[in-house]
């Protein structure tokens, strides 16, 4: 896959798509001088949409928990159980993101826990209990990196890039296979948004397809299925397909983990995966080069009738395979 290797990443700092230092209306986001400035601190945001009933009042006390457990990630006594609850809660709060990324120090106390591990991925040391902690804290950035007011400022930082050790494993005990997972889902939640061209001139600019292609090979059923979800997300930007398909050496490491998959999946049957197969191979027929390599190489199994039964209620996969093979035949 080597000629998959990528130049080195790219500074999104000078675009200035978003002003970091521009305080949004977040309700409950504390500042020093919240008096001068006219800001409220969370009780007083809290308390002006409290309107006496026992839901108010309960949705006020779940919201005080938010605060309180994302003070706690501050203090290396108290993360362990906050980083847990947090993760946990992270779908009842749509504004978490921008607490977390806006509050003193939470980022880098994040980022800790990352880092702290990767004494442990070789020789490979990592207990379950050590795995279930940074997932916790990788479920925390994945919220960061879903929302819309802090996706740019998580690429400007190049935080994506400090999952790639953990992507690069190859142990297949559970720990590092949850360690993987979780990590992918960090990555598939930055290009899983429709206004990702950004996100995927990011992850052009890193190693991100060799190692999402190791994974497709090697990974348990559901890290292919993320891991190959990733690549068809880039494959589906222009700029991705034309980085693909632009040198043999790419399309050939795709192309190649691809035939592999497919045979892999005569005797799997897994499909989740083979409808993302045909997806991948459908968008790369839409370039002209890759059209006519794929003439001479899409696996058999594709062309014949070995699926048939596997995508007999998938009608939408099974069009896909159709206009692939058309495309083809053209």
């Amino acid at each position: 896959m080597a000629g998959l290797i990528s130049p080195k990443p790219l500074s999104y700092l000078q675009h200035n798509l978003y002003n970091p230092y521009q305080r949004s209306a977040v309700i409950g986001y504390s500042d020093a001088q919240s008096n001068a400035g006219g800001l409220h601190t969370p009780e007083q945001s809290l308390a002006s949409f409290a309107d006496g009933s026992p839901a108010a009042a309960l949705a006020v006390q779940e919201e005080q928990k938010i605060y309180t457990l994302v003070v706690d990630l501050l203090d290396p006594a108290s993360r362990e159980g906050a980083l847990l609850e947090l993760s946990k809660k992270r779908e009842q709060f749509d504004e978490l993101a921008l607490v977390l990324w806006h509050s003193f120090g939470i980022m880098p106390a994040l980022l800790q826990e990352i880092v702290s591990v990767y004494p442990l991925l070789s020789p490979p040391n990592l207990t379950a209990h050590v795995s279930n902690r940074v997932c916790n804290a990788l479920a925390l950035l994945q919220c960061v990196a879903s929302h819309t007011d802090t996706r740019q400022l998580f690429l400007n930082a190049h935080i994506p890039l400090f999952l790639y050790p953990f992507l690069n494993t190859t142990f297949k005990t559970r720990p590092f296979e949850y360690l993987r997972l979780t990590s992918l889902g960090v990555i598939g939640a930055l290009v899983k948004q429709n206004d990702n061209n950004t996100v995927i001139h990011f992850l052009l600019s890193t190693e991100i397809i060799p190692l999402c292609l190791r994974i497709m090979e090697t990974g348990s059923e559901l890290s292919k299925t993320v891991a190959i979800f990733i690549v068809q997300k880039i494959l589906l930007d222009e700029t991705g397909l034309t980085y693909i398909c632009h040198t043999y050496e790419r399309f050939y490491a795709v192309g190649t983990v691809l035939s592999n998959m497919v045979n892999q999946l005569v005797e799997t049957q897994a499909v989740r995966l083979l409808k993302h197969v045909v997806r991948c191979y459908l968008r790369l027929s839409d370039n002209l080069r890759a059209r006519e390599a794929l003439r001479a190489c899409l696996p058999e199994p594709l062309r014949d009738q070995t699926f048939a039964g596997l995508l007999k209620n998938d009608m939408v996969t099974k069009r896909c395979l159709t206009t692939l093979l058309n495309n083809l035949n053209d």
